[in-house]
């Protein structure tokens, strides 16, 4: 037994080695990922005063920055960089170095700034690469990828399933097949726009944060009203006769074409709505477009069984219920994606920076995820909107409620004097 310890000593020597070499991968050269993390903020400054300083014409102040930026800051993520990326970190350093050329060959200011602009990708790749992926982020995206798809296809079925009751009660089945025709076109058209928004942005020539930008501020746009056209049908009752309207609209009419319509618009509106939300959440999703997929399929399932309890059960489900978490839920998203429209705008060098260095920065992935930047521009333009949901919703349960009230009141004198 003796004999054996000197080999068992050697063995337990070589397993510690192999398993603290992890440790010193992870902190190789003394820098642990933590630690080129936040050195990436310090990176990310000197780049923004680079370009200040260039735009400002102090070209040799600008190069000293940028040379300082480099040497000071971005060797030492190189350091645990180079161990998951290579590749990545060359095109860095390579960004880093034609950036320095340029300002020091005093090149035209538009060669300068789109230079920069693909530098802050990269540095936001490297972060990404260097940070996991935490729960919440992951939780957040597949929960606003679930709530798209399922609250736009709940509209579609509940609308369908009262025209299609309609037109079974007015012993009019004939009219099935169109209304179902136009539904099979819009799915066609929606996933034609799907195709053309992925088009347009391979083939316009403006960058891809300035494309990021529009298609999210236009996605808040709908979101907002949305939310706030959700919030005037939240009762059950006013929601069926709004879609029952539609129903007797189409049918008083009485043509075909007119129901093909019919199908066609309550569908194709929130199909284009929900490429347009999807496309907004991809392009800021960087990194999780695997929870977007999650989100997206169970989705799909849960309002595959909503279907199938509302067509073949005849089930009355609690709308009002529903609508009331969905409004809130979307006003949340629409939150997150101005926060992230106004970064894109920054990143592209349209609305300045002016960053809050004592405010807390979560991880990049949650950043993307809740549009949350410690930057004062989109936290004001998240705030102000945040301020205008609380009013709206103000007014619309609280305000408003007072007037319908009121409104009998008033008129009850007259009533009792015609008495």
């Amino acid at each position: 037994m003796r004999r054996w310890r000197p080999l068992l000593a050697a063995v337990a020597v070589a397993i510690g080695v192999v398993l603290l070499a992890p440790g010193r991968a992870s902190a190789a050269g003394g820098v642990t990922r933590a630690d080129a993390i936040a050195e990436l903020q310090s990176v990310r400054v000197s780049i923004d005063e680079t370009l200040a300083l260039f735009k400002a014409g102090r070209d040799a102040e600008a190069f000293e920055k940028a040379r300082s930026g480099y040497l000071n800051h971005f060797e030492a993520v190189e350091i645990p960089l180079r161990v998951v990326d290579p590749t990545l970190t060359v095109e860095a350093e390579s960004l880093f170095a034609e950036v320095r050329q340029l300002v020091k060959s005093g090149a035209p200011a538009g060669e300068v700034r789109a230079k920069v602009v693909e530098l802050r990708g990269v540095i936001d790749d490297v972060e990404r690469r260097l940070t996991s992926a935490n729960a919440g982020a992951a939780a957040i995206v597949a929960g606003q990828s679930f709530l798209i798809i399922f609250r736009e296809g709940l509209e579609v079925v509940l609308l369908l399933s009262v025209l299609l009751g309609y037109l079974e009660s007015a012993k009019a089945g004939h009219f099935r097949r169109p209304v179902l025709m136009g539904v099979a076109l819009a799915g066609l058209a929606t996933l034609a726009t799907v195709i053309a928004l992925q088009t347009v942005f391979a083939a316009v020539p403006a960058s891809r944060e300035l494309l990021e930008a529009i298609t999210a501020i236009l996605a808040v746009v709908v979101l907002f009203y949305v939310s706030f056209w959700l919030i005037s049908r939240l009762e059950h009752k006013r929601w069926m006769e709004f879609l029952k309207s539609k129903v007797w609209n189409a049918v008083a009419v009485g043509s075909t074409a007119s129901l093909v319509l019919v199908g066609f618009t309550a569908v194709y509106r929130e199909g284009f709505e929900t490429a347009l939300f999807y496309q907004s959440l991809l392009s800021f999703g960087d990194g999780l477009h695997l929870w977007v997929g999650i989100g997206l399929v169970a989705g799909i399932v849960a309002l595959g069984l909503v279907s199938v309890m509302i067509f073949r059960l005849g089930r009355r489900l609690p709308i009002r219920t529903f609508l009331s978490i969905a409004v809130v839920l979307i006003m949340v998203t629409s939150v997150a994606f101005l926060g992230n429209a106004v970064a894109a705008l920054q990143a592209a060098d349209v609305v300045d920076y002016h960053r809050l260095p004592s405010w807390p920065r979560p991880p990049i992935f949650l950043s993307q995820a809740t549009g949350y930047w410690p930057i004062r521009e989109t936290v004001v333009a998240q705030a102000a909107l945040v301020v205008v949901y609380l009013l709206g919703a103000f007014y619309m349960f609280v305000i408003r409620p007072r007037r319908h009230r009121a409104e009998p009141v008033l008129a009850s004198p007259s009533v009792v004097t015609a008495a």
